[in-house]
This record gives C-alpha cells, structure tokens and sequence, in this order.
C-alpha cells in the first residue's frame, strides 16, 4: 500500500500525528536525542571506569559478573520549553482549498502541519509544548508539559482548527499576544505562524506586542507563511476579476497585469520593513512559501533550539 497515496484520499487532518511523523521521518535521524551526557536521565551505555573518577556511578552488579569497573551513563534530558501561537484568523485559510492534502495546502493547513512536525520532534526530545491559538478572541491556550495525554490534546486541537468551516472574519492579533506573553512565565522558544494581515492596529503596535513576547529571556521566531504566486507576485489570470478582503469584506474589480508591478513594489517594501523590525527587536523572521516543504521550518527549529539550550 502506497501510505502517501492513501493519506492524500483521506481526511488529511485526522491523520495529523501520521503526517507529522512522515515530515519529520529521516530529517531529524540521529539527533532526536540531546547528544550531551549526564547521570540525571535514561540509562544509554556503560563506559569503562578510569582511576580518579567519582565512584558513585559504578555498576557493582556489572562488576561482580566481569571483575571489570564500568560507570553507568546516561542520556541527559534537556529542559526546553516551546510554545507554538498560531493565527487562526479568515485570511489564514488561503487560497481556498477544498480537500486538504500534504500537496494542496493553504497558510493554515501549512501551519498546522508544520507545528505537528515540530511538536513530534519536542516529543522525541522530551521536551515540553504548550499551544495558543487566536482570532478575533484568544481561542485556544494550553501551557507547555510533555506528556503524551497533552501531546494528543493538541493534535486534536490543531486537526479541528484546520477543518473549520467558518473561521473567524478578524485578526486581533495585538490584543492576544499581549495576553499570551502574560500566560508564558518561563523562558521558552516561541514559534509564532501568522501572516501578519491585522485589522486591529497599525504596525508599530502590533511589534509592541511582539516585544511583549521578548520578556523573560524567551526566544521569539515568526514563521510567515505566504502563497507567494499569488500574494507576492500577484499571478493571476489577467481577465476582469473582483478581489475581496476575507477580513474586511472590502474589494476591487481589476485586471491583475494592471497592477501586479506596482503591488509587488509595495508588498517587497511591506515585507522589508517588517524584516527590518523583527531585526531590531531581535525576533527571528522566516518567511514560508506554503508551496515548498517543510525544510525551512524544521532547519529554523533545529539552529534555534540549540542556541536556545
């Protein structure tokens, strides 16, 4: 049985784990485990004994059956805390797809996936994961644990969102990550998936906001998601179409060639200036075609997190 073939006829979400697992399978191999060494975790080996060494992790046992000293060593177990915060907001469910699959997918059905992957490899890690998800209200909150009950929680909570039908009209997104840095108390690696259309407020204070998440020395990376075919380079056929604002309801009858020039400069300098503030502020911006794979999130999240422990 061919398993991608089979995945991409079904319900892509309510394979979630599967999925995640089949991004991540091979990309993470050999690394899925801290490579230091401590005696604070699960047993990995035995090494032999050398003279001056601390006595207190010799196995006697061992050593009654070899005549041979050997110290236990073990896989440390790290201490990272993530927590992924997901704009779940109209604007994300583009473009229009009707049957999500892992070769069809829009800015939110990218993004749900993506964090599964990630969250399948804090797993591996054992590592903690906690989730927020908003809108036009703070929808979702969960606060980052490990255990493999929480694990599912959120995979359910991400399936569900990416099959909702009617998702909320606005983003508030200033309001929520000012409430969702307050939830956060200790430091942690945050990974935030928006694609930073807001009707709320203006740019400069939805980066207050992103500062907010700075406090408590936690690690911020924006991952921004965009069908850059059509949000980027404005490639549509050029014949007389309407463009609505899934937000605002707002729109525009044109024909695409008319523009697309003039709306490429903006949206360049658009996405310039927001390169330049996440600089400023030291937050890490990724910007994601959601018509390539996943590589750069995961490559983002392993560079990360090893500056992060």
């Amino acid at each position: 049985m061919n398993l991608q073939s089979e995945l991409n006829k079904s319900s892509l979400f309510s394979n979630l784990e599967l999925l995640a697992n089949q991004v991540v399978e091979g990309f993470i191999s050999g690394i899925h485990r801290s490579p230091f060494h401590g005696f604070s975790a699960e047993f990995a080996e035995h090494k032999i004994y050398n003279n001056g060494e601390s006595t207190k992790h010799i196995d006697w046992k061992l050593f009654a059956k070899t005549d041979k000293l050997y110290t236990k060593r073990y896989e440390e177990e790290t201490n990272l805390r993530c927590h992924m915060i997901l704009d779940n907001s109209a604007s994300m469910y583009y473009p229009q797809v009707d049957n999500l699959s892992i070769d069809s997918l829009n800015k939110i059905g990218f993004s749900v996936l993506a964090i599964a992957a990630l969250m399948n490899v804090l797993k591996r890690q054992r590592d903690a994961v906690g989730l927020s998800i908003y809108s036009d209200t703070y929808n979702y909150y969960a606060p980052e644990k490990g255990s493999e009950r929480h694990f599912q929680m959120l995979l359910a909570q991400l399936s569900a969102v990416s099959m909702a039908k009617n998702p909320p009209k606005e983003t508030n997104t200033y309001t929520y990550l000012h409430q969702i840095a307050e939830n956060i108390k200790r430091r942690s690696l945050i990974f935030l998936f928006t694609d930073m259309f807001q009707t709320e407020k203006n740019d400069e204070e939805l980066f207050e906001a992103l500062r907010h998440l700075k406090y408590n020395k936690h690690d911020v990376v924006l991952f921004h998601p965009m069908d850059k075919q059509r949000e980027l380079f404005f490639n549509f056929e050029n014949t007389p179409k309407r463009f609505v604002d899934v937000e605002t309801g707002k729109h525009l009858d044109l024909y695409a060639d008319n523009i697309k020039e003039a709306y490429n400069e903006r949206i360049t300098e658009y996405l310039s200036d927001i390169k330049m503030k996440c600089a400023q502020y030291k937050i890490k911006y990724v910007d994601i075609d959601i018509q390539r794979d996943f590589s750069t999130v995961l490559n983002t999240f392993l560079v990360e997190r090893n500056k992060f422990l």
